[in-house]
Order: structure tokens, then C-alpha cells, then sequence
């Protein structure tokens, strides 16, 4: 437990240059729509959505064939960018493979099967324009 406690008081010390980004937003989601047409993904989409939510810049919504495809699409997105000095926020719903999302800081990843992607339109969703939205 004390080496822990050191550890954090050690990093609290050191310039919080890890707060920058390895990549720009730009060039960080050039490089994910790659990795996903390298993946054979299918029906991509990208969501700006950086005047909608402070969370994240962009959201890549991408289509799997099957359990396998999108489980596979998720996992080669978090190693390729690994090798380019990105370690992934967290992954989510791997073991099910519906829909696996890659939270990279300024570009989230959801890999999804058609049918799940048909049940939560993510693209309705966030492609809304919540400002002219009619609230009657």
C-alpha cells in the first residue's frame, strides 16, 4: 500500500505533460477510420460532436458482421493505437460483442452489430440538433 501511496505522490510531482494529447483529435480519428477500414468495418460513420458534448470530440459509430467481427474491430482499434503512444480510457462489452465501445479521450469507438445499432440509432441520437430541438 505504501508503494502505491509513493507511486501517486511521485507522478502528483511530475509536469502533467500526460494530460496533452499524444495525437490531435484530427489525426487521431484519421487514424481509427483507418484501423477500421483496415478491420473491413462497415457503415461507418463519424459524429462530431464536439459543440453537443464536452466528453469527447468525435464518435465513430462502425458495423460488425458478426460477434466476432465487432469484438475484433474493438480489439485492433486499442492495439494499433497503442503503437502509436495511445493507451485506450477503457472498453466496454467485449464479452457479449453487441457493441464494444473503445473510449479513446477525443474519439470514442462503438463497434456494433446491425441489429443493435438499428435498436439504439446512435446516429439519431447524437446527430440531433439539440439547440433547434422543438421541446413540445
Amino acid at each position: 500500500m505504501q508503494n502505491l501511496i509513493d507511486n501517486l505522490q511521485q507522478h502528483r510531482k511530475q509536469p502533467a505533460a500526460f494530460l496533452k494529447p499524444v495525437l490531435p483529435a484530427d489525426e487521431l480519428l484519421t487514424l481509427v477510420l483507418s484501423i477500421l477500414d483496415d478491420g473491413k468495418a462497415v457503415n461507418v460513420t463519424v459524429l462530431d460532436v464536439r459543440k453537443k458534448t464536452g466528453i469527447t470530440d468525435y464518435m465513430v459509430v462502425a458495423g460488425g458482421t458478426s460477434d466476432r467481427h465487432v469484438r475484433s474491430l474493438a480489439e485492433k482499434v486499442a492495439e494499433k493505437v497503442k503503437e502509436h503512444g495511445i493507451l485506450p480510457l477503457g472498453t466496454e462489452g467485449k464479452d457479449a460483442a453487441e457493441w464494444v465501445l473503445v473510449d479513446l479521450g477525443d474519439v470514442i469507438v462503438h463497434a456494433m452489430k446491425p441489429d443493435t445499432r438499428e435498436l439504439y440509432q446512435l446516429e439519431k441520437l447524437w446527430g440531433t440538433d439539440y439547440g433547434n430541438a422543438d421541446p413540445n
